[in-house]
């Protein structure tokens, strides 16, 4: 099969999916073959799409790679959908969110104790939202269970990986322009940097 195909039949798959792919499920899509270049197929597509001023590109996001409209082109699509708003998260929800993402795997007993309220609640709507995952259960009295950030997390924020997050001190600014909350929003930074593990072990 030549070249030319296989880049004709990863832009098809890019198109027809809502989600990123990754490199394993676009060579599972060729049965005959599974030594596909595609990091090199997706550069080249880039190039061309750069090269002849297209409207997207194939972003890296979520460990895959997804076809998104360039950023200059965002006041034209909030028009095409002005009925539908982006999903909003509440402070609470940030909080919180910030809390699994810097401490995870982590407890709910222990993300109570750096907010200092129950987040029971928070945590039921963060999963019903796909921004969290339960990663299992703490090897501690009651084994309650674990949290840690899942694939949605990263689609929300635009991330690769949970590498990716921006350091503590930068948190601030982007508590403030995420999901247009009041500017005296802030999420409980002394508590998670007081306690902050290595993100890199939980990849």
């Amino acid at each position: 099969m030549s070249t030319d195909h296989y880049t004709s039949v990863i832009e098809a798959l890019l198109f027809a999916s809502d989600k990123p792919i990754s490199a394993g499920k676009v060579r599972g899509c060729f049965e005959e073959d599974e030594s596909i270049p595609v990091q090199e197929i997706i550069n080249a597509l880039n190039e061309h799409y750069e090269e002849t001023d297209r409207a997207f590109f194939i972003m890296e996001v979520a460990g895959g790679y997804q076809l998104v409209s360039r950023q200059e082109y965002e006041p034209y699509i909030k028009q095409l959908y002005v009925s539908s708003s982006r999903m909003r998260l509440s402070q609470a929800a940030l909080e919180t969110l910030a809390i699994v993402a810097y401490k995870q795997p982590v407890s709910r007993p222990d993300i109570d104790a750096i907010r200092g309220v129950n987040s029971d609640g928070v945590l039921r709507t963060l999963l019903e939202r796909d921004l969290i995952d339960i990663k299992g259960r703490e090897e501690t009295p009651g084994r309650p269970l674990l949290y840690g950030t899942s694939e949605g997390f990263l689609r929300y924020f635009g991330l690769n990986s949970i590498k990716d997050l921006p350091k503590l001190k930068e948190i601030d600014k982007l508590t403030l322009e995420s999901a247009d909350i009041p500017e005296d929003a802030d999420v409980a930074l002394t508590e998670i940097e007081d306690t902050d593990t290595d993100t890199s072990a939980t990849e």
